[in-house]
């Protein structure tokens, strides 16, 4: 079938499949570093970037975007290329030309790609306005005088770059179809803090003839921000362009979970959502791709339920007098506890945290866990919430304390203020990346890893002494615990680093949410086929599933966490008593893991406590460790 122009092919309706990531196939398939200039192999390695193209297309894409998307004159200076800025748009263009031709898919669409400048414009940066639309200039200009059917700006994160790109393109050329696209944070705002409704507003003033996000993270998060998009501009066409969940470096390679399968179903779902174009991002491939043209191709297929949740209740807080540590003395006594995670809150003010918390200490919660901005999200200082639960509720807390983020003398100064408020329970991580949260510019280094940082906890300030040897008046009491994936690929790295985490002086270990608890097994297994008998008391991960997409978007999105068919089958099959049949299997793996761990660590799905307070109740109090 011929090409009709693009903008005729938008008003048959329907949806139109974009194709996935090209940085990601290139890196793959040609082991090449993820901070290569891969704009610069149109140059000189185009026959590589045609084979990645002609892949797409066979796999049903009916548009590929050039190998473009960093190809401006700020990026390619990294490279000291970028007097060759319209030459690498240019062979962009024609790489995906011929691909076409070869690939005899004559009805397939050239997109010109681009992407944000990679500096910060006034008043957020130092380049004017005037030069970075010199940049967008020269960019655009190639892309167009070599053929682009349509150009699309993807992963821009100021609201004020993208609209100045697109309007460059409309001096350029008023009569070229355009795509503009936004990416956003966990926390569902731009970087800086735009809401959906304002992106989906500013962008459809440009003139765009689609709007949309892309990149951010999994389907399910771009699905939201869609829906929101669109509740505030209905009359727009939508684009929806997630990254295959996010990604885990395996290997030295960087991996994402998100499968084929899993993109079809979502397909379907960004159609019922409204958006005329869909594709895929980062970590994407052919076989998502092709999973996609499949599920938007069959009659019969219809897009599962969207989650919806609502948020518990603002509850009456009550005072108790403040308790002493107990964490290890329970330990030490062989006791199965029970320990909950909860997030701080976003503002200064804590009474519904409070109040959950008081809901699972009279469930039988033994400790609650305080998350550090997870996600990389912002969120009042753990230690204060620690500090106002231990004072209001009368329950022990463990304080998350990532290491990312903090140099050294920040470490110390949080830590003695941490055992000051009478926080003495901690729990050691790496932390998630700034990249993925509200600031993903933001500082991002560490002096230490975790297992230093265990190491500079029990071996320095539990002995009343700093990193460089300084005394800090008296020793501190601290109880320290590491991280432990057991649903790892490689089995073997988890068992040295846990042994040096062990060395290092840990005091326990919390694991990833388990669902199959033989994995505690086989790691128990392998541990102890290196270096003996496995002493340290291990807690693990137990998670209460919501519903079939919240288990899918578990065990195809997020690093770490596998839930077995069977169990994935028991969700979808519950329906609408999805949550309560989650708590069944929820309660049927704390009966499993008797014997197996010390205890537990629960993880409330979407804050609700009240689901987890269930799954502690059916344990009851009667609960002595016995390693079998």
């Amino acid at each position: 079938m011929a090409r009709i122009p693009f903008r005729e092919r938008l008003a048959q309706g329907g949806t139109i499949l974009l194709d996935g990531a090209m940085g990601t196939m290139l890196h793959a398939q040609y082991r090449l570093p993820m901070d290569t200039c891969f704009d610069v192999l149109n140059i000189t390695e185009p026959d590589a970037v045609a084979e990645i193209h002609r892949r797409y297309l066979q796999a049903g894409a009916e548009i590929i975007e050039t190998n473009t998307f960093g190809a401006n004159r700020y990026k390619l200076a990294d490279c000291g290329l970028e007097r060759d800025c319209a030459a690498v748009n240019r062979a962009g263009v024609t790489i995906a030309r011929q691909a076409i031709a070869e690939a005899g898919r004559d009805d397939a669409y050239v997109a010109g790609s681009v992407g944000p400048l990679g500096v910060r414009l006034a008043p957020f940066g130092r380049v004017t306005p005037e030069d970075a639309a010199d940049a967008f200039r020269i960019q655009l200009a190639a892309l167009l005088e070599a053929g682009a059917d349509l150009l699309i700006f993807e992963t821009f994160t100021d609201l004020h770059e993208i609209a100045l790109a697109v309007e460059v393109a409309r001096q350029l050329d008023s009569s070229v179809p355009i795509v503009a696209q936004m990416t956003f944070t966990r926390d569902s705002r731009t970087v800086l803090g735009d809401t959906p409704a304002q992106v989906a507003r500013a962008l459809y003033e440009t003139g765009a003839d689609v709007i949309g996000v892309n990149c951010s993270s999994g389907p399910a998060h771009l699905l939201r921000i869609v829906q929101l998009m669109r509740r505030a501009v209905p009359e727009a066409r939508f684009s929806v362009v997630p990254n295959a969940g996010w990604p885990e470096m395996a290997g030295g390679r960087v991996m994402y979970p998100a499968t084929p399968d899993y993109f079809g179903e979502y397909a379907l779902a960004f159609r019922q959502a409204g958006a005329c174009l869909v594709g895929g991002c980062c970590g994407t491939t052919p076989e998502h791709i092709h999973a996609m043209r499949q599920a938007l191709d069959d009659p019969a297929r219809s897009a599962p339920p969207v989650l919806s949740v609502t948020e518990l209740p603002d509850t009456v807080t009550v005072e108790t007098p403040e308790e002493p540590t107990e964490l290890s003395r329970k330990l030490a006594a062989g006791h199965f506890v029970v320990t909950v995670e909860m997030p701080p809150p976003r503002s200064f003010t804590a009474q519904k945290v409070i109040a959950s918390a008081e809901l699972l200490r009279e469930a039988g919660a033994d400790f609650i866990n305080v998350s550090d901005s997870p996600m990389a999200r912002m969120r009042m200082s753990p230690w204060a919430v620690c500090h106002l639960i231990q004072h209001h509720v009368g329950l022990e807390t463990v304080l998350h304390f990532p290491t990312r983020g903090r140099n050294l003398l920040r470490i110390h100064g949080d830590l003695l203020a941490a055992h000051a408020l009478g926080v003495r329970n901690l729990f050691v991580v790496m932390g998630d990346p700034t990249k993925i949260g509200d600031y993903p510019d933001s500082f991002d280094a560490h002096d230490i890893v975790p297992t230093a940082l265990i190491e500079l906890v029990k071996h320095n300030l539990n002995k009343g002494i700093d990193q460089a040897g300084n005394s800090i008046g008296q020793p501190t009491s601290f109880v320290v615990g590491c991280a432990l994936n057991v649903n790892t690929h490689d089995l073997d790295r988890e068992v040295r680093l846990l042994h040096k985490k062990i060395s290092a002086g840990a005091d326990y270990a919390l694991t990833q949410p388990i669902f199959a608890p033989e994995a505690l097994d086989r790691f128990r297994e392998a541990y102890e086929a290196t270096y003996g008998p496995l002493q340290l008391p291990i807690l693990a991960g137990v998670l209460p599933l919501f519903g079939a997409r919240h288990a899918a978007f578990l065990h195809n999105e997020v690093p770490g966490i596998e839930i077995p068919e069977d169990i994935r089958q028991r969700i979808a099959d519950a329906g609408d008593q999805a949550p309560a049949e989650g708590v069944r299997i929820a309660q049927e793996l704390l009966t499993s893991l008797h014997g197996r761990a010390q205890g537990v660590y629960l993880m409330p799905a979407f804050g609700r406590y009240d689901l987890v307070a269930s799954v502690i109740d059916a344990l009851g109090r009667s609960r002595p460790f016995r390693q079998g």
